[in-house]
């Protein structure tokens, strides 16, 4: 992508940039510049191509999308200083140079280094293609992060998430700039961690993400428990944080698509570390006297051998004795519970170490790229490494780093004077020798083949006899005791160096000076197990820890037998891969990304200014700075200087279409620039000392100014000329509107007066023709009028004669259609309604028409008679039927009927059909017609007797209202008749017949119901329905002849009472009723 013209990494720079730039250039000055840079949120900062990043500890807004489309296929100097920059400048020279790249990341711990190195893959991400395939590859790659974080780093007290292992990362790209695939290579993981932690900080991430994460059905299967507490770990420091990191981890090997079996295998080797750690041994002594140990809990080996796949005899055996081979002879010793306690602690090492290895090797299988792609392939190297250490206590570890750092180094001196030669000589420029410190010689003094301190420790550990990390210092001091940059106690001129403890010796490196504590330097650097270990995990039948394709093939008995041959140590694997690793880098372009960590309390907005200039000189940034203004501090290709600076010379602006070099050397010889202070190369301009440039900003800005004056004047110069144009045009238009507006109304007043004198005329016009027609109009029908008048005339005296003959039949017979149509018509509209109860009819003054009038009353009552009959219900024709039958018997007669007629005739007033009670008697008895709560009248006493007087479809019936139980039966066929008196009462007399019940009948019944018509009314219509040929006889009398075994007279009298409840008198051969008076 084409730079925006004058656009510059020096425009509203906070700071300086670029280091190279800074003057004076001191210690001091270059801190000040990193933390005024620091507290403008400006984290990054160039030497040369060079990036320093310095850890904000806090989330910054600089690498969304937008950013990252920003510095995409910019020019390294275009933009300010960023990561972006960086990965930028390598992946576009790789894709479009075809040369391979490497990026170095290096720092403290909790300099950021595996975020920066995050960042680089997140850029080449972005800016790759996005097909479907090359996102797979892209994810993998992406996903081998938390596997690789989660199995390798831990919490330190200086970072969080440390890396406790190098990482060196190949991406492998094709012709297009597509990610193929990659190879992943870790060096020098701190597997001591496993077993034990300092103060403050913990174990490997994986412990704590399965234990946090993983279900209870997973850490069953595991042998896990939370409340079990373990030895190489604190249940405390579990956070909420590792139940997140496990489901991406869990999630980043279905990604890398490493298979379910392989992570349980994976996570049960993590596991058996965890039960390993918590075995523990007890001191005994054996048959022959010597010192033996036995495990104190044998149930928690039952569960580890589950784990491991191993027999527990062979376990138990192997972590208690040792065998040992010499002479063709086979000796087995048993250890002590410290030697076992060892052996088991070198054992969780290994396993851990081996798996994690292992991880390396499964995602590198899977992010590979396919051998069947053939094409031509460019790389970008991500080294992720530990930065140079310097601790209060330092041991093999820190060790070996610093000699890794010793190794980056070195390389970077090598690579940069390498580049800025190249450079030299590529542009023609005369080339100066840079003086600088090598530090070769310190490599040398480390890993020279005969007197270096590693071939040493491997000769330590391999020397039979009694050795010791003393004898190790002491091996030291004879071969290395005169060189220059090494340091001990045993020599005599530091034999007063009290800061220098005996058991330790001093490396002066590039970054200072640094003590070293040769305590567990032979133990660490052995890097072997003992055999009975190996060959007992060999017999694992777990296919990733087991077998010869399992993590410890040496224990394989059919070789381990024949082979005598010592394993390699730690130091000469590390050394061989650092070679290995160099000669990598060797063959690739560098480019450094240097991280510094601001503050030890991990808090943003904090700049400790003592441990950044550590950190600084450790790093040899003041080096690298030097290195850079050895030769020319800054380089600029003549067209991008041009762009940036041709403000400066009247002859270049504002364009310069001649020779670029002529262009630039206009704009110096303009600005009084020394020819000593520059030099021109075949492509750019190199200035050598940075006032030169910071003078040319400054007038820059200066220019700026003074052209902003002049663009400022021209543009408000233009804006008024513009202005003027713009009211100029729009009056003319104006001018026309109004004009054409006028014109507009001059024609409409003319047309307006032009339409009225044609109205006027028009009108005038038709007013005559209107005068004119209306004339011959009334001509026309006066006319007509008397055309018609004699034409009638003519008729009238024609038809008269005819008329006079017939015309009062005619017109009597039309009178008489009339009278009787509107007799009709009257007669529809007063009909009255369609009740068969309303007798309105209207009256008739016609008296030709009144017997007539009457047979209309009569038949429409009938029709409406008709119409209400069809319209009823079955159960309402009986209640009428009732009712009228009621009528025909009682009215006038009683005079307690016409209360009865508005009352319905309920039937079973007493609910006796409902009761459960009479239901045994339903059946014999028949359906009840009528039951209502009563009396009957002793015939001997008078006294009233409470009963339920029935009436069912064949019987009558008086029950017992307690019991519910017929007192006495009669059929409806011996009742012969029914007598009431005329007054309002409710006294019933019922006839029966003498002879009923088989001549057991005591005579007549005296009763007092409460519906006493409707009594009646039901015993003779179910009387009728039972027996045809039977009528019960209803009689209205107020002298009664009672019939009983003597033949007596009831009499009925009215007389005034109180009480409305009649009063039954008896006497000799009589009743005398008497009644309320109404």
């Amino acid at each position: 992508m084409a730079s925006k013209a004058g656009e510059s990494f020096l425009d509203n720079m906070v700071g300086v940039g670029d280091a190279v730039l800074l003057e004076p250039l001191s210690e001091d000055s270059f801190v000040k510049n990193l933390e005024d840079r620091f507290r403008n949120d400006h984290i990054y900062t160039y030497i040369g191509n060079v990036a320093i990043s310095v850890n904000p500890y806090k989330k910054l807004d600089i690498y969304d999308e937008a950013t990252i489309e920003r510095y995409r296929g910019r020019n390294f100097y275009e933009l300010p200083p960023h990561i972006f920059a960086v990965s930028n400048l390598a992946y576009e020279s790789m894709k479009n140079y075809g040369r391979d790249q490497c990026i170095l990341i290096t720092g403290e711990s909790g300099a950021g280094k595996t975020e920066a190195s995050k960042l680089v893959m997140k850029y080449v991400a972005a800016v790759s293609s996005q097909s479907t395939e090359v996102n797979t590859i892209k994810e993998q790659l992406l996903q081998s992060n938390p596997v690789l974080e989660a199995f390798g780093n831990a919490k330190t007290k200086r970072n969080d998430n440390s890396s406790r292992f190098g990482k060196y990362m190949d991406i492998e790209f094709d012709f297009k700039g597509d990610p193929l695939g990659g190879v992943i290579s870790n060096y020098l993981l701190e597997k001591s961690r496993v077993v034990r932690q300092s103060s403050g900080e913990r174990n490997f991430h994986i412990f704590y993400q399965l234990l946090a994460g993983a279900s209870s059905v997973t850490l069953k299967k595991f042998h896990l428990d939370k409340a079990v507490k373990f030895d190489y770990l604190s249940l405390d420091d579990i956070t909420q944080d590792d139940k997140i990191r496990y489901k991406e981890v869990m999630n980043a090997f279905d990604v890398i698509g490493v298979t379910s079996s392989e992570v349980d295998h994976v996570f049960e080797l993590v596991s058996s570390v965890l039960q390993l750690g918590n075995i523990t041994f007890t001191s005994r002594s054996t048959s022959g006297g010597m010192e033996g140990c036995s495990i104190t809990q044998l149930d928690d080996v039952k569960n580890l051998c589950e784990l491991l796949s191993i027999k527990p005899s062979v376990l138990v055996k192997a972590l208690t004795e040792r065998t040992v081979n010499a002479r063709n002879e086979t000796v087995t010793c048993n250890l002590s519970a410290s030697e076992a306690s060892y052996s088991r602690e070198a054992l969780c090492k290994e396993i851990y170490d081996r798996l994690f290895t292992w991880l390396v090797n499964r995602i590198n299988n899977s992010i590979k790229v396919p051998a069947q792609k053939k094409q031509k392939r460019k790389v970008m190297g991500v080294l992720d490494i530990y930065g140079f250490e310097i601790f209060e206590r330092n041991g093999f570890e820190q060790f070996m780093i610093n000699y890794c750092n010793e190794k980056l180094q070195q390389i970077f001196i090598e690579l940069t004077l390498k580049e800025e030669q190249e450079e030299y000589v590529r542009e023609g420029v005369e080339w100066m020798h840079i003086d600088f410190f090598n530090n070769r010689v310190i490599c040398e003094l480390i890993e020279n083949s005969h007197k270096g301190i590693l071939s040493m420790l491997d000769e330590e550990c391999l020397r039979p006899g009694e050795v010791s990390d003393s004898t190790f210092l002491q091996k030291l001091e004879d071969n290395c005791g005169t060189h220059e940059h090494f340091e001990s106690r045993m020599n005599a001129k530091f034999l007063a160096d009290k800061t220098l403890p005996h058991d330790a010796f001093r490396i002066q490196h590039y970054a200072g000076k640094v003590t070293y504590h040769v305590e567990k330097f032979m133990d660490k650097n052995n890097n072997s197990l003992y055999r009975t270990l190996s060959a007992a995990v060999f017999t694992s039948s777990n296919s990733l820890l087991g077998g010869e394709d399992g993590l410890f093939p040496e224990g394989n008995p059919r070789t381990s037998a024949n082979s005598l041959k010592r394993p390699s140590t730690t130091g000469t694997m590390f050394k061989s891969s650092m070679t290995a690793l160099m000669k990598n880098l060797l063959n690739k372009n560098p480019n450094y990304i240097r991280c510094i960590k601001p503050n030890e309390v991990k808090r943003g907005g904090i700049f400790s200014n003592d441990l950044v200039r550590h950190q600084v000189r450790y790093l040899g940034l003041l080096e690298n700075v030097r290195v850079k203004r050895a030769g020319y501090a800054y380089r600029q290709p003549y067209g991008d200087c041009i762009r940036r600076y041709k403000m400066l010379a009247e002859e270049t602006w504002p364009n310069w279409s001649g020779p670029l070099q002529e262009g630039v050397g206009k704009i110096l010889d303009a600005n009084n620039i020394d020819t000593d202070e520059y030099q021109f190369g075949n492509t750019k301009i190199f200035i050598r000392n940075p006032k030169t440039l910071f003078f040319l900003e400054e007038q820059r800005v200066v220019a700026l100014h003074r052209l902003t004056a002049i663009i400022q004047k021209t543009w408000r110069g233009f804006v008024a000329w513009r202005r003027f144009q713009e009211m100029k045009k729009n009056q003319i238009i104006i001018s026309k509107y109004v004009k054409c507006y006028q014109a507009r109304q001059k024609y409409k007043k003319i047309r307006a007066a032009t339409i009225i004198l044609q109205c006027y005329t028009r009108g005038m016009k038709a007013r005559v023709e209107l005068r004119r027609l209306k004339l011959e109009k009334r001509k026309n029908l006066a006319v007509t009028t008397i055309a018609a008048f004699w034409r009638g005339h003519q008729t009238r005296v024609e038809y008269r004669k005819f008329f006079r003959a017939h015309a009062g039949k005619l017109i009597a017979n039309f009178v008489e259609k009339y009278v009787i149509y509107k007799y009709l018509m009257d007669l529809k509209k007063s009909l009255p309604s369609s009740s068969p109860t309303d007798k309105v009819w209207s009256t008739c003054n016609i008296s030709c028409v009144q017997q007539c009038h009457q047979l209309l009353h009569t038949y429409h009552h009938q029709n409406r008679c008709r119409k209400y009959r069809l319209g009823l219900t079955e159960q309402r024709r009986d209640i009428l039927s009732d009712k009228l039958f009621a009528s025909t018997q009682f009215k006038g007669k009683k005079a307690s009927y016409p209360a009865s007629v508005s009352q319905p005739f309920t039937g079973d007033h007493a609910h006796l059909s409902k009761n459960p009670k009479w239901s045994k008697y339903a059946e014999d008895s028949g359906k009840v017609m009528y039951s209502d709560e009563g009396f009957k009248i002793h015939r001997s006493s008078g006294k009233f007797v409470s009963m339920i007087v029935a009436v069912t479809d064949r019987a009558f019936l008086l029950v017992d209202p307690k019991a519910m139980k017929p007192k006495q039966s009669f059929s409806l066929s011996s009742v012969k008749a029914v007598s009431l008196s005329s007054f309002n009462d409710a006294m019933i007399i019922v006839h029966v017949d003498s002879n009923a019940n088989n001549g057991k009948s005591k005579g007549d019944f005296i009763l007092n119901v409460r519906h006493p018509i409707e009594f009646v009314t039901r015993m003779v219509k179910s009387s009728k329905k039972f027996a045809k040929d039977h009528d019960i006889d209803c009689r209205i009398a107020n002298n009664v002849e009672l019939k009983c075994p003597t033949s007596k007279q009831l009499n009925f009298d009215q007389q005034p009472m109180q009480d409305e409840s009649p009063v039954v008198k008896k006497t000799k051969n009589s009743f005398q009723v008497l009644v309320p008076k109404t």
